[in-house]
């Protein structure tokens, strides 16, 4: 098992930002831009935590040396089954550089696009703290 895939099965966001890298990129699947720095990036993650239920990991995609991973995913936001995948790229060190997330169906990217955007002044405020 991939050690991000533990962290975050464990909901342990400090095991989860320790695996970013500083100049990570996070690829939202709700957001028209990508939202660069760890520092964001650790703050969402955590985000999606609170408001993700139900979570569960249920194929982890790779090859042997590979680094590119694919988790696919399980969870209910606001009622609403949701499946996604996250796809990561690893740096030459082995920290995730490079975090983009993928979600359907529509009505499941609302909730979690509504949920979120709840969430996102606690967001901005952890992020630059």
């Amino acid at each position: 098992m991939h050690p991000f895939r533990k962290a975050v099965e464990d909901r342990d966001a400090a095991a989860v930002e320790a695996l970013l890298a500083e100049d990570v990129v996070f690829v939202s699947p709700v957001a028209f831009k990508p939202y660069p720095g760890k520092a964001i990036t650790a703050a969402i993650l955590r985000g999606v935590m609170r408001v993700f239920e139900d979570f569960t990991y249920v194929r982890e995609i790779t090859q042997p040396g590979s680094r590119d991973h694919a988790f696919v995913f399980t969870a209910t936001v606001n009622g609403r089954q949701i499946q996604g995948c996250d796809l990561l790229h690893l740096d030459e060190e082995g920290r995730i550089d490079e975090f983009t997330v993928m979600v359907r169906p529509l009505s499941a990217a609302t909730a979690l696009a509504e949920a979120m955007g709840a969430q996102f002044d606690r967001i901005a405020a952890e992020a630059s703290a």
